[in-house]
This record gives C-alpha cells, structure tokens and sequence, in this order.
C-alpha cells in the first residue's frame, strides 16, 4: 500500500520543489564518496545540537565488486542557544583537535580546525569534509528551532541572541549574502516584516537508497522528528577526461515524521590536468523563489584548478549571484584529484600483487 503524505500548507513564495528519487548505479572503475551529518536535538529545541557526520570513499572495481577505501565519523555537541560553542568533540579516526572544544560552531571554526590539524585539509581527508560541515549545519539547524517554536518565543530568542557578546544584531541574517538572502527577497522582506523570517516549506524528500544496491551509500540512522541531515555525494570517474556526478541534499523531518527536502543540487563537471573545464548545476529543490539566480554561478569554474578551490569559492563565489550551500558543493571538488590519486593507488597495487 502505498502511503500518501499529508496535505501541507506551502508558502506562497516557496521555491523549486523537483526532487529527485534514488541514487544512480555506480560505475567502473569510479570512487563515490558518500558523506552525512545528522542535526538532532535529544534533549529538546532548547537542548545542545548534537551534529553526528559519518562519511565513506568506495571504489567500485573494474573486474566487479568494490572496495572501501576510507571511512570516517565524528560528534560534535554545540550549546545552540548559548552562543553554539563546542562543548564536546570526538572523531574516528581521532585526531588532535583540542582546541576545538570551546571554539564558536560558526565564523572562525574552520580556520580554526585548519590551524589544530592542517594535515587534515592538506591530504584531503574524508574527515575534513565532514569537520568543515560544523558551521553550515549548526545554522542551517535553527530550521529546525524556528519551525517547532512559537513565534513568540522564537522572536524572543532572536533578540536574546542579538546582544550576546560578538553577535550584534539579528543572528545569521545578512543581507545580499547570497541570492536567497536578496534585499527586497523574501527573507528579508519577511524579517522586515514580522521581525522573523519565514519558515521553509519544502516538498517530501523521496529516498536517496532504494534498496537496488547495498553499497549505494554508507550506513546511516533514522532520523527521529525535528532532525535535520545533509547528505553528500560525488561520483568520480577516472580517465584523460575525468567526470564528476555530484549530488547534494538538506532535510528536516516534520512532527509527524514525514522528511522535506529544504536545499537539493545535482551537478556535473568535467575535469583535465587538475582543471575544470566545464561544470554545470541544476537546482532541485531550493527554499525560495529567489534562490535558484544564483545556479549559473557554477559555470564560473570554468578554468579554475582544482587545487586551492575552497579558498577561491570563499573568495570569489559572494554575493546575491551565489547560493552559500551551492558554494559548499563547489568547495568539495578540491578533494576529487586526491579521490583520483587513491584509487589509481590501490588498482596499481592490486595489479603487482597479482601478478
């Protein structure tokens, strides 16, 4: 039997709403690394936000079959509501990132994960991805606080967050960030308007794993009411012309269990001699109408090497003609030389040993 959702009430203004269904068969020869980070609340909306990031790089041989060629995890517990510091951080494997614990889970985390760790960004760790995640997931979380909160209270947690030391004015609401942050679009229309901005209504979210490969993505838990997740995936196919097959999906999981799609892109690139030569993304689902100005910015790789990407996207990639979770999958493609070089690796061992 098929179970049909709820009928939901969709904000008049919402965006694209074109998910897509399943995750395509892998192919020969190629790497897929698959990476998620759970945003749960166990304690309730008020309690810590306990980010929990798991991640994976599979090669899938020519001759059949497929190899893991890492896996990584971390958790992370930020005190949200009071000023989203870290209070406890662990990772497998463990690394020396005490300096982390106490560090703010936003503006200044990742340069400081680099000065704990710089190994970790250097050989393009799986780890790092999914460390680099803090600051973008503990924000995009507050989805969860403002759509289970009432407005009353959530207006007053807005002013309470707006005179804690170093955080004047409205938390995360910066006009002309990026396309979907447009003066005169309908965040910030909304924010001038009611003093919050408005709460996303995103389209049910159809499964990423249908059952039709069990090595499609890594092992992941169900995600209880209120929890939010981003899930990663980039195909990397090797060759003179190597491809890349990328995919990137925000959710949130309703009271009553029904998981939306908050941001999705899908994107293809082609890559020759450690640089880009042709990158495309599609908008799938995107919060506002606004939002989706701002996929053509991907084409702008275009020439760019792939070594020091994510600092080029910090620096070049801002702006109403930007989308910052389209940056986040562009920042991404740094790790696909290195994806490339670990799996030619491991196919020139296997060959020797044989022999």
């Amino acid at each position: 039997m098929t179970l049909i959702p709820p009928a939901r009430t969709l904000h008049p203004r919402h965006g694209l709403h074109e998910p897509t269904c399943g995750t395509p068969a892998r192919r020969s020869g190629s790497v897929r690394r698959t990476s998620t980070v759970d945003m749960v609340r166990p304690d309730g909306l008020q309690g810590p936000l306990v980010l929990v990031g798991r991640g994976r790089d599979l090669l899938t041989r020519a001759a059949g079959g497929s190899r893991t060629l890492s896996q990584a995890s971390m958790r992370a517990v930020v005190d949200f509501v009071g000023g989203r510091f870290v209070r406890e951080l662990s990772t497998d494997p463990v690394r020396p990132l005490d300096a982390l614990i106490g560090a703010r889970a936003s503006s200044g985390f990742r340069g400081r994960l680099d000065e704990a760790d710089p190994r970790l960004a250097a050989d393009h760790d799986l780890l790092y991805l999914l460390l680099d995640e803090v600051p973008v997931t503990t924000l995009i979380s507050g989805q969860a606080v403002s759509a289970g909160t009432s407005e009353q209270a959530m207006k007053a947690e807005m002013a309470r967050q707006s005179t804690m030391p170093g955080r004047p004015g409205r938390p995360g609401f910066v006009a002309d960030l990026c396309a979907g942050f447009a003066t005169g679009g309908t965040i910030m229309n909304g924010i001038e308007a009611t003093g919050l901005p408005p709460t996303v209504t995103g389209p049910a979210a159809p499964p990423l794993d249908t059952g039709d490969d069990p090595d499609a993505w890594h092992a992941t838990d169900p995600l209880p009411p209120e929890a939010m997740r981003r899930a990663r995936r980039i195909d990397v196919v090797p060759g003179e012309h190597a491809t890349v097959d990328a995919f990137f999906r925000d959710s949130y999981v309703l009271l009553d269990g029904l998981e939306t799609v908050i941001h999705e892109y899908t994107l293809t690139a082609d890559i020759e001699g450690g640089t880009v030569t042709r990158c495309e993304a599609r908008a799938r689902v995107l919060p506002w109408m606004e939002c989706p100005a701002a996929v053509a910015s991907a084409s702008r790789l275009a020439g760019v090497p792939l070594a020091g990407l994510r600092g080029h996207v910090r620096d070049r990639f801002t702006g109403t003609s930007t989308c910052t979770h389209l940056n986040d999958m562009l920042r991404a493609l740094e790790d696909v030389p290195a994806l490339l070089d670990r799996a030619a690796t491991w196919n020139d061992d296997n060959e020797r040993r044989t022999r």
